[in-house]
């Protein structure tokens, strides 16, 4: 059987054979919308149409394609806690309120990174728990400061 088609230039090729058919097909010159004309039939048709090519012109069906078997790692809750609490108590310095929130930085962090250390399961969030401990130690260090220097324990009075 003989076979005609239209090129992607407009042109009519053939008359060609079923092997050359298949040929361009797989060279991917062809596809499923290709015009065809079957020698003896009364219209032109589409390669995806005949059943001759339609194993090599069918999309991938749902049992062909492989699954991709590889999880998402997820980012690890306590380092966005820990992160969240660095930034909280830089935000709360200048307040008695920072000690609580900066302590639970540094644990919520110290944590995230013996979790993601340990690879089990992988996670995200080492760059997260890091910016989460030294936002919380700073937030710390600085409410220490401001609290020891405004403290009125600690000014000199002059001595009458």
């Amino acid at each position: 059987m003989n076979y005609r088609i239209v090129g992607q230039d407009g042109k009519i090729y053939g008359p060609v054979t079923a092997e050359t058919i298949g040929a361009w097909l797989a060279q991917g010159r062809l596809n499923a919308r290709t015009p065809i004309f079957v020698e003896g039939a009364g219209d032109w048709t589409f390669v995806g149409l005949l059943p001759e090519f339609s194993p090599q012109t069918a999309p991938p069906t749902m049992g062909s394609l492989k699954p991709d078997l590889t999880l998402a790692h997820k980012t690890n809750g306590f380092a966005t806690a820990g992160f969240v609490c660095g930034l909280l108590s830089l935000c709360g310095f200048c307040c008695c309120g920072c000690l609580p929130v900066s302590l639970l930085g540094i644990v919520f962090s110290a944590v995230a990174m013996m979790q993601i250390k340990s690879n089990s399961p992988p996670q995200n969030g080492w760059g997260l728990a890091l910016a989460g401990l030294i936002c919380s130690i700073t937030g710390l260090v600085i409410g220490a400061i401001i609290s020891f220097a405004t403290s009125p324990t600690n000014w000199v009075w002059p001595l009458n």
